[in-house]
Formats: structure tokens, sequence, C-alpha cells
């Protein structure tokens, strides 16, 4: 009876107390230093990813030919009388319109990867919980700087000569970048909640359309009826294709430069917590 008392008492030394149908779910407390090398690595993945199926950058290079060509043709001698002279306004909004469009496929390809178990398989790694994101968000980066070289490529080709210098041009190109990646927060958000891929891209282009379309890409702001007037003006969009045309026609950095910066730092500030919050909660 000793020996048998002794024994019970030294295996409840050693057995934690768990409650009968719990689990302890291990959580992974990782360094500032290892989410940034995790959230690289899942951007290289991205990229790794467009190298084996290339077909994902169809959109990045056809989309800025197609649409330059398009537009252009369409609408340079009705607006500007010659294709020579809409040039200068239709590539910056060409530029626009393309990366931020591209800036969708974050928030579609994010659901996809959620719907397939991929971040299910993620969350058993002794890597930092946001990693998949902040990769993913890092990856499209070079989507966007695809679209942005293509479309100025082709503008080229076509007799576009921007007067501001290639120094300008490479920074309007940057500007683009930087706040196309901004609103990819927002599709990204809509991945992170949505229930399918489809419907992220349905409700992605809702949002999309009126920032694109109802702007100054394609035709001044002076020609449209006056209770537009006011959303195109508004439009931070429009404050981007204005800053990016100042660059390249004539190399100067205005009050449209700051505006956008500044709208993108918002969407970020907006969007970027309501979309690590809603993906904590399923990782």
């Amino acid at each position: 009876m000793t020996t048998t008392s002794t024994t019970h008492a030294r295996t409840s030394d050693i057995t934690p107390n768990i409650t009968p149908g719990a689990t302890r779910q291990p959580r992974n407390h990782v360094s500032f230093e290892q989410t940034v090398r995790n959230s690289f690595t899942m951007a290289y993945r991205g990229l790794l990813k467009i190298k084996r199926t290339p077909e994902q950058l169809v959109d990045v290079t056809l989309q800025p030919i197609i649409f330059t060509l398009m537009f252009t043709y369409i609408f340079g001698g009705a607006i500007s009388g010659n294709i020579a002279g809409y040039l200068p306004i239709i590539i910056p909004g060409i530029l626009a319109q393309t990366v931020i469009t591209t800036s969708v496929v974050t928030g579609v390809q994010l659901r996809e990867d959620m719907d397939k178990g991929v971040f299910d398989r993620f969350k058993s790694m002794p890597i930092a919980r946001i990693s998949p994101l902040a990769g993913a968000l890092l990856a499209d980066t070079v989507r966007y700087l695809i679209a942005s070289t293509l479309t100025f490529v082709m503008g080229y080709i076509m007799g576009w000569r921007p007067a501001g210098g290639l120094g300008a041009v490479i920074i309007a190109g940057l500007l683009v970048i930087v706040c196309a990646w901004a609103i990819s927060w927002v599709f990204a958000f809509f991945g992170v909640i949505a229930r399918s891929a489809s419907s992220v891209q349905g409700i992605s282009f809702l949002v999309l359309f009126p920032l694109t379309f109802l702007s100054n890409a394609f035709v001044p702001v002076e020609t449209m009826p006056g209770w537009l007037q006011w959303f195109v003006n508004a439009n931070p969009v429009s404050h981007l294709i204005t800053a990016v045309r100042d660059l390249t026609g004539s190399g100067t950095i205005g009050s449209d430069f700051g505006l956008a910066l500044l709208g993108a730092a918002v969407v970020v500030a907006i969007f970027a917590p309501l979309t690590v919050r809603a993906y904590m909660r399923k990782a």
C-alpha cells in the first residue's frame, strides 16, 4: 500500500493538471527580426508561384499594351486632335489604372490560398503568424513594377517622350507602386473576410471602377458635368494621376504628389489594422 501511494504521488507531481476536453495550442512568440525574415521568405514563395505559373502575369503584361493602344487610338483624335498630343495625358492615366487594377489580385489569391488550406499548414509551422499575409503583399509589388515598366515602354514605342527626364519617370513609377500597395490592403481585407475568390473579385471591382474611371485618367475634368467634377477632383486617384503628369511632363513635384501620398497613408492606416485583425482571428 505504501509503495502504491508513493507511486501515485510521484505521478501526480510530473503530470500536468489538464481539464478533460481541453487542448493546448502552442503559440509562436517570434522576434521582429524573425517576422521580417519570415515575411520575405513568404514573398519569395509568391515569386516562385509566378515562376511556375507564368500565366499569372497575363494581366500585368497584356493589359498595359492593350489599354494603351485601345484608349490612345479611340480617344486621341477626339480629345487632343492627334495621337502625339494625347500620349502625355493617357500614359499616366493608363499607368495608374493598370497598376491599381493589378492590386486586386492580392485579395483574390489570398482568398484562394485560404480556401485551399495553405494557410492552415502555415499555422503549424514555427513562423510569425502575420508573415503569410505580409509576404503576399510584398510579392505583389513585383507585379506593380512589371506593369509600370511595360506601360512606360509601350508609351515610348508609340512616341511618348517624357520631358521630365528618366529620373522623374522613375519617381513617378515608384509613387504609383506605393499607392497601389496601399490600395492592395483594401483588397486584402476583402480577401480575408469574403467567402470565395469570385466574391472578392466582384466586390473589388465595385470599388475599383469608380476610382479609376471617375477620374481624370482619360479625359479632362472640364469636359464632365458639374455634378461629377466634385467627385473627380476629390478622387485620390485623380491626384495620383496629376502628380505623375507633373513629374513626367515637367519634372516637378506639386501639391498633388503630397496629396497622393497622404491618401495612401490614410488607406493603410485604416485598412492595415482591419486586415491584420481579421486575419489574426482566422490564423
